[in-house]
């Protein structure tokens, strides 16, 4: 069993720190670059993991590498597997393991992909977005992309984080989590297609049940006007 007790239980973002330091590690290793594990330890020991003590963050790492193995997935050769490792570590190993990685630069640029703009937007929900952003007035259209529009990852973001796992039109709480985060769509109030802004007061976090009555209900209109009574940051446009 994981008997990694006498510190606590971590916390998730105490276990993603962990597995984002340890990836960075085995990548720069597996560049041909030296690793200092005694260096890691301590950093993270005076930043993310505060408190807890170097064994601790040591055994963490060798759990990583347990669950590394058993996905089939390279390890850091200094970080010698555990032998058990409790499930429920195990877990929170495995969603921080498949959760996007650190921010860059680049995450915050807006596309008109929508798969790089979920990626982006979702590596940038997991850090504390502190001021609104501006988001875009008048979202170009490009043809590369099946029409589509440039948006701006952290509007999606920011506005999923104000909903805090709730959906905004129902007021429930969203219906699964995908990757370890409630999983709640970016609707736009007055659509792009109709020159609405890509701003955090034009947009909100609903349930993909909501997102489709907003869409193809026969109150959509209704329903749509509701939103603005609801969301008290939504302006008409």
């Amino acid at each position: 069993m994981d008997t990694e007790k006498s510190n606590g239980d971590w916390s998730e973002a105490e276990i993603q720190a962990a597995v984002d330091a340890y990836l960075s590690m085995l990548s720069r290793e597996q560049n041909g670059q030296a690793i200092n594990k005694a260096h890691e330890n301590r950093v993270l020991r005076e930043g993310a993991l505060a408190g807890r003590t170097k064994g601790s963050v040591e055994f963490r790492m060798q759990n990583i590498s347990t669950v590394l193995v058993e996905l089939g997935r390279d390890r850091i050769e200094g970080y010698k597997p555990a032998k058990n490792v409790g499930a429920n570590v195990a877990k929170s190993i495995r969603e921080a393991l498949h959760a996007p990685g650190p921010v860059t630069p680049e995450d915050f640029v807006p596309t008109a992909d929508e798969t790089t703009l979920e990626q982006r937007a979702a590596k940038l929900e997991r850090q504390p977005i502190k001021v609104e952003p501006k988001g875009i007035e008048k979202p170009e259209q490009t043809q590369s992309n099946g029409k589509s529009y440039v948006r701006d990852p952290e509007v999606r973001a920011w506005v999923r984080q104000q909903a805090e796992g709730k959906c905004e039109g129902c007021g429930n709480p969203a219906p699964f989590e995908k990757s370890g985060r409630p999983f709640l769509e970016v609707h736009h109030v007055k659509h792009l297609a109709q020159e609405g802004s890509d701003r955090p007061s034009n947009a909100v976090a609903l349930c993909p049940n909501c997102h489709r009555r907003c869409h193809h209900s026969s109150d959509r209109d209704e329903f749509t006007a509701s939103l603005y009574t609801k969301v008290k940051r939504l302006k008409p446009e």
